[in-house]
């Protein structure tokens, strides 16, 4: 049964950092590329960040380039999300996304989610 679980959220003052973790179970974790979604209230699913299974290259959204960055560690089936100069706009709650054949910005391109971990930035 694969398994990915999120954690690191909480919540946080405009223009702190977080950095989130996800940690995978039941995968071939090295095959896949992972992402990083986020979902604010009434809003849809939104891609945030991607990282091919080498961890070579990451890919971002427009409006958190330069202020996010996404990394992977193969050898413990981890991929977090560091986030800095968080806004109030960045409030969401994050999932971590995997199963991907390659780092891609659609939610269908990835078979498996993990619950999610709400991030609150505060003005």
């Amino acid at each position: 049964q694969v398994q990915l679980a999120e954690s690191g959220g909480g919540l946080v003052q405009a223009g702190g950092s977080l950095t989130l973790s996800c940690a995978g179970s039941g995968l071939t974790f090295s095959r896949y590329a992972m992402g990083w979604f986020r979902q604010a209230p009434g809003k849809e699913r939104e891609f945030v960040a991607a990282i091919s299974w080498s961890g070579g290259g990451g890919y971002f959204t427009d409006s958190v380039k330069g202020r996010f960055t996404i990394s992977r560690d193969n050898a413990k089936n981890m991929v977090y999300l560091q986030m800095s100069s968080l806004k109030p706009e960045d409030t969401a709650v994050y999932y971590c996304a995997g199963g991907g054949r390659g780092p891609a910005k659609e939610v269908s391109k990835y078979d498996y989610w993990g619950q999610g971990t709400q991030v609150t930035v505060s003005s």
